[in-house]
């Protein structure tokens, strides 16, 4: 889809695996925030802000500093210090609350999300937005009690990526995976199943669960006593989600009161949903070959209103192009979800062509027949 993204004028290449976002892709990303929000909110969880610029100190207490390798970006500023572009926010996150440590068990669970950029030095950035060097992330942390309490909340959690996705359409397939250099108890990956995707996924013919690792392709399931065979599926990862145990708040020292007045370490969990690649994968999923497609909630607008071209009554047609427009945009479902395509210059063929194959979901073409009555819209 990047070919058919930067046609469309979504996106503009700045350099390998950075991206301008467009006005049309700036629209839809927003609406894609707005999804998310609404279902962070629904599970209790706040919004906060962090900088993509982090310190090594901070990296070196997980000895992430050394351990993520030639990926992480690291630069150094005028004085000498080290830095990095944080392709992930455990050490800032965790750092925040040790700062308020300890804290009461009353207090808990804390879930704190950003939606923002990250950064990751890949080899080889391909496939625009699904993998790039620059991308835009939602990354939630949360802190619990303890172990059976944060997996009250991973499949908490879970349950409103769930939602997330079924709000888009998306056909996403739950294995589980490694936990990486991410590290912890337990790691589950959302998948949308594509041939581009890059992940191998085995998935067992007779579960809806299934992996994200190496086995052979047609063998028996892994898992005890299912009859079952594993097949081997490329699949796009669009969210990932950890269960921590006390990695983190244990180098941090970020620590809670027990009911009992014991000072314990916060178990943690973290929950990324790659928001850039969600949004690339959608179209993905929906686009022809030629023409771009969206999921209905994240098309930059509704509705396009096409009228006549200059000449014969397009004085006529612009005026109710006028009227429609407002009258549209006063539904409370339109609001700021309907464009007039004012190129008068060009055919109504020609722009009617143009608006197809850039995806509007519903399109009004107001051509001669307007000005007979019965009015005909088409």
């Amino acid at each position: 889809n990047k070919q058919l993204m930067i046609k469309n004028k979504l996106i503009q290449n700045a350099s390998s695996g950075t991206y301008h976002y467009l006005p049309s892709m700036t629209r839809s990303m927003n609406k894609l925030v707005q999804i998310i929000d609404k279902e962070m909110k629904n599970i209790g969880a706040q919004k906060i802000i962090m900088p993509c610029l982090a310190p090594k100190r901070l990296w070196e207490k997980t000895d992430r500093w050394k351990t993520m390798g030639s990926e992480l970006f690291k630069v150094v500023d005028r004085n000498g210090a080290e830095h990095c572009l944080s392709p992930t926010h455990e050490e800032a996150v965790t750092s925040i609350v040790a700062s308020d440590s300890p804290i009461s068990y009353k207090r808990l669970p804390i879930k704190l999300y950003q939606i923002g950029k990250k950064f990751r030095d890949e080899m080889r950035p391909k496939h625009g937005l699904l993998r790039g060097r620059e991308f835009d992330m939602k990354d939630l942390y949360t802190f619990d009690c303890t172990l059976e309490d944060a997996q009250r909340t991973f499949d908490e959690v879970c349950s409103a990526y769930s939602n997330i996705f079924t709000w888009l359409d998306v056909p996403f397939v739950t294995v589980e995976a490694s936990t990486g250099a991410m590290g912890g108890t337990k790691s589950s990956e959302f998948h949308l199943l594509s041939e581009v995707g890059e992940d191998i996924l085995y998935r067992c013919d007779s579960k809806d669960d299934g992996g994200n690792k190496t086995v052979n392709n047609n063998v028996r399931c892994t898992q005890n006593g299912c009859p079952g065979v594993m097949h081997k599926r490329a699949g796009i990862e669009l969210a990932h989600a950890f269960v921590l145990d006390t990695k983190y708040s244990n180098a941090f020292k970020a620590k809670f009161i027990d009911a009992s007045g014991n000072k314990r370490c916060l178990v943690m969990g973290c929950y990324g949903i790659g928001v850039s690649r969600l949004l690339a994968s959608t179209i993905e999923m929906n686009s022809t070959k030629d023409k771009l497609r969206y999921c209905s909630l994240l098309a930059p607008y509704q509705i396009c209103i096409i009228p006549q071209k200059e000449g014969y009554k397009s004085d006529v047609t612009w005026g109710m192009s006028e009227s429609l427009y407002d009258r549209l945009t006063d539904t409370t479902n339109l609001h700021d979800e309907v464009v007039i395509d004012d190129r008068l210059h060009m055919s109504i063929g020609q722009r009617l062509n143009q608006a197809v194959a850039s995806g509007y979901p519903y399109i009004v073409a107001l051509g001669k027949k307007v000005a007979i009555f019965p009015t005909t819209l088409e």
